[in-house]
Formats: structure tokens, C-alpha cells, sequence
């Protein structure tokens, strides 16, 4: 029987924004998200990191788990993913940028889409410290695959680096901006120390997928309950694959 390991995406956890909005369906509020990471603790799921996860990914280890991701290193949530993970228990990875050229999230301005501050250092550490984890999105946001080979190196390996020089933790984790990558910058992730890497590729998890090309759940800010179970649960989307 195939195993599957959810990896639930989120982005901004936040007030939803005007009607109209681009990228509007990335802001999940703060109440709904507190209704799905209570559903799943009821449920008897535990929400847990990508560190967390490892073991099950390689099959070491079983059990009712979902992995918690959180994309660009908003700092709403910290403010307001935060304490609901804790009050539940839970752990979450989120995938920061190390150097953001002004705080904020520069790289979508251009979309029209509102411009919210992201991760300090200080808030990086408040992250960590309130039991959670950060993994490396690399230094500028950066489309690997517009970057020659030196550049996107740096944006991978350097990422790792001044994360963990601001938290005093390993950062075992990458993920993939916009979920633009190709053989070559897999193949840099790995050598740069990482575990595991995440795309935008919509599914379920599989023992048998590639430790650094892991599919995962995309939680949009429609997504009711209903819906939310049937992504993490069931096979809604798997189909995507």
C-alpha cells in the first residue's frame, strides 16, 4: 500500500486582502487556519516540521503526520501562525529569505500585490525559539533558473549560511522560489548540505519521491474544512500529479 506524507504549503496567514487583489488566494486568515490545525489535531494528525518528517520520508519511521510549511518568511507568521501552532502542539518549517533588499517582499511588486514585511533577524530567532524551524528560500527570492551557475550557487549556499549564522541552528531544508528549478540546481542543493527540498509541484508526498523534489498540499485561502480534509486525506491532489 503507498504511503502518503502531506506537506501542506501556506504563504501569508493574515487578513484577507481587497477583492481583487493578485495573488489574494495566498492569504489564508488567521481563523481558518486555526480551524484546520485544530481539525487535524482532532483528527489525531500531528503537525511537525520538515526535520520532523525526515525519518517518515525515508521510511523509518510511521505515524499520522503532516508537514507544516510556511513559504517566504512573511512576518505575520510569526504574529499569527505562532501561537496556534503552539497551542496545538505543533512544528513548522518556514522557508526564509536571508537577505531581503528592503524587508519586505520586493519580488512581487511588480504583480501589483501588497507589500508586507518580512522575517527581521530578531524575528527569526523568536521563530526558533518558540519551537519552530527555518529553511532557506535563498538570499533575494531568486529564479534559479534566470541566474548563471556562480549566482545561483550563492543564492543556495549562501542562503544556508547566513540563516544559520543569525540562529545558531543547522538549516537542513530548501525550497524552490516560484517552484522554478532545473537537474542542475537539485544536484546544488544537495551539495550544499540540505536534506530535503520542496517545489510547487500540488500532491502528496511518497516514500518513493525524490528527497529534493518533494511535491506538497497548497492551502489557498477558499480552501473550507471540507475541502482541506479531502486534500490532506485524501487523494484530491494526487490527481495533479
Amino acid at each position: 500500500m503507498t504511503t502518503f506524507l502531506p506537506i501542506l504549503m501556506y504563504h501569508q496567514i493574515d487578513a484577507a486582502p481587497p477583492r481583487g487583489t493578485p495573488l489574494r488566494g495566498l492569504t489564508v486568515t488567521p481563523g481558518s487556519f486555526a480551524r484546520q490545525m485544530a481539525l487535524l489535531r482532532l483528527l489525531g494528525y500531528q503537525g511537525v516540521s520538515m526535520s520532523e518528517l525526515e525519518p517518515y520520508l525515508r521510511g523509518e519511521k510511521t505515524g499520522k503526520v503532516v508537514g507544516l510549511t510556511f513559504d517566504d518568511g512573511f512576518r505575520n507568521n510569526l504574529e499569527h501562525a505562532l501561537p496556534v501552532l503552539q497551542r496545538n502542539g505543533f512544528s513548522a518549517t518556514c522557508y526564509a529569505v536571508s537577505d531581503p533588499f528592503e524587508g519586505r517582499n520586493a519580488w512581487d511588486e511588480d504583480k501589483g500585490m501588497p507589500q508586507k514585511p518580512l522575517f527581521t533577524p530578531d524575528d527569526m530567532r523568536a521563530w526558533v525559539a518558540g519551537g519552530m524551524e527555518l529553511g532557506a528560500h535563498t538570499r533575494h527570492h531568486a529564479d534559479l533558473t534566470k541566474l548563471e551557475e556562480a549566482q545561483a550557487q550563492d543564492e543556495i549556499a549562501g542562503c544556508k549560511r547566513e540563516l544559520e549564522a543569525i540562529t545558531g541552528r543547522e538549516v537542513r531544508h530548501f525550497c524552490y522560489p516560484y517552484g522554478h528549478y532545473e537537474a542542475s540546481h537539485r544536484e546544488m542543493v544537495r551539495a550544499a548540505g540540505y536534506a530535503t527540498a520542496t517545489t510547487t509541484e500540488r500532491a502528496r508526498a511518497r516514500l518513493t519521491d525524490d528527497l529534493f523534489e518533494l511535491p506538497r498540499v497548497l492551502i489557498a485561502r477558499t480552501n473550507h474544512l471540507l475541502l482541506f480534509w479531502s486534500k490532506v486525506l485524501h487523494g484530491y491532489e494526487d490527481k495533479r500529479r
